[in-house]
């Protein structure tokens, strides 16, 4: 449930993808159980290829990834992490829209 512009982030590829990464990365914890995850998904693939340049964005099915779901405390979906420098920056619970997003991401592009 990626697009071309979102990555899917892993137990196994998180450490690098996210915490070792050179530009910020926004972290999308979802399940395909979640309407609001899934009502949620088109903004973040709309996000992810605006700040193709200056964002990764990653997707992290918290089912099928739940060690990295429990390390960061994730208890309500969706849930967006905003990392930079390996450290969480900005936390967003629950749908919200693209202008929303991007006021809280902007201040950390480089």
């Amino acid at each position: 449930m990626a697009s071309d512009n979102v990555q899917v982030i892993t137990d196994g590829n998180f450490e690098d993808t996210v915490l070792k990464a050179a530009k910020p990365v926004l972290v999308d914890f979802w399940a395909e159980w979640c309407a609001p995850c899934r009502r949620l998904a088109p903004t973040v693939d709309a996000l992810a290829s605006e700040l193709q340049d200056k964002l990764t964005v990653g997707k992290l099915n918290v089912d099928e990834n739940p060690h990295t779901a429990g390390r960061f405390s994730i208890r309500g979906i969706p849930t967006l992490l905003l990392f930079k420098g390996g450290q969480i920056v900005e936390s967003v619970v629950g749908l919200t829209d693209k202008e929303h997003l991007k006021q809280v991401i902007t201040p950390h592009l480089p």
